[in-house]
């Protein structure tokens, strides 16, 4: 189970002797474990049925005899094995052995980075327990993450453009996420919704708006101009997968309006069907005319195509491989291929 869906409910789901949380996503663990908390230990507010161990350190014995602990302040106590990656590795035969017959008074939990389920330990805690995967949300999960997240806890409404750029500006991170999103909620102040140009301002700062500028640039033929806004982001150190981001949120649009048009939609309206801003409607129906559809129709496979690459399928530099895509989305490269001129 995903911990974003333990977190709708903790009550609905029996934790038996042991629960395993797995993943490199450190708010999902963090929210588990206080989710955990009064389940076990009721309202305990000094932490004393609670015990901490770092796996790094602490053998299975200390652990067992802790576990084997009776609680003077409630009926249940938890113990929890921090970064318990080692720990596991090294005393799994004797955790398999312990969950034969474990406490009844106590929950054991594992914080861990990966639980390989071809394993007789994971098998035993896929029956004795519960296991919480504490990974990175992806797609329309963390879209959907972001905008239960901004109503439900901040109370207010981000709309589906805004949620989709969060995460190429600030990355994939929960936690991370939810401090931008707390930053959203105070710049907006009263007003109910957030949307893309309160991103803009809030979480990408000038590197942000020197993104826009220079895709802009691409759109409009200003080639040079957003070549040297290309250099300026580099420079500074902004990694080539975050800019390829934010270059896919905006030409992504501009192939959905071409594939509409395709269908018969009128190149105005697609492009107000795919998401274009209305100010840059104009814009964008001159830049989709001025490359043509051959070229327009080949958006998404540059954009696939570069992801590939800038993940290691090609030796070419990240800089270099940038300024082809700038160069296929101008037209530029297209335009010389068709004469064969490579």
């Amino acid at each position: 189970m995903h911990a974003t869906a333990f977190l709708k409910a903790p009550k609905d789901h029996p934790l038996g002797t042991i629960v395993v949380l797995s993943g490199e996503e450190r708010s999902l663990k963090l929210d588990a474990l206080a989710a955990l908390m009064p389940l076990v230990c009721g309202d305990e507010s000094d932490d004393s049925a609670a015990t901490k161990f770092d796996g790094k350190e602490i053998d299975l014995k200390s652990v067992r005899d802790e576990l084997q602990t009776v609680s003077m302040f409630g009926d249940r106590r938890l113990v929890l094995v921090e970064e318990a990656d080692d720990f596991v590795s090294e005393f799994r035969d004797g955790l398999e052995k312990y969950l034969t017959k474990p406490s009844k008074k106590s929950l054991l939990v594992l914080d861990v980075g990966s639980f390989p389920k071809n394993t007789r330990l994971f098998k035993a805690v896929d029956k004795l327990g519960l296991l919480v995967e504490c990974t990175e949300l992806q797609g329309a999960e963390l879209i959907r993450w972001i905008q239960g997240t901004m109503k439900d806890r901040f109370g207010k409404q981000i709309t589906r453009d805004a949620a989709l750029l969060l995460p190429d500006l600030a990355g994939p991170h929960l936690g991370l996420l939810e401090q931008e999103l707390e930053k959203l909620t105070a710049y907006v102040g009263e007003r109910p919704q957030i949307d893309s140009e309160d991103v803009r301002k809030v979480v990408g700062g000038w590197k942000a708006e020197t993104t826009w500028v220079m895709l802009n640039a691409v759109r409009d033929g200003q080639l040079s101009f957003a070549l040297s806004n290309l250099d300026k982001l580099l420079t500074a150190g902004e990694p080539p997968m975050k800019l390829l981001g934010g270059i896919a949120y905006t030409f992504r649009k501009l192939a959905q309006a071409t594939e509409l048009s395709r269908q018969g939609v009128p190149l105005p309206a697609a492009l107000k069907q795919a998401g274009v801003f209305p100010r840059d409607t104009a814009a964008a129906e001159s830049y989709l005319r001025r490359i043509g559809r051959p070229c327009a129709e080949q958006i998404s496979h540059w954009l696939l195509e570069t992801d590939l690459n800038l993940k290691g399928g090609a030796r070419t530099s990240e800089r270099l491989l940038l300024e082809q895509l700038f160069l296929q989305l101008s037209g530029k490269l297209a335009s010389h291929t068709e004469r064969g001129e490579h």
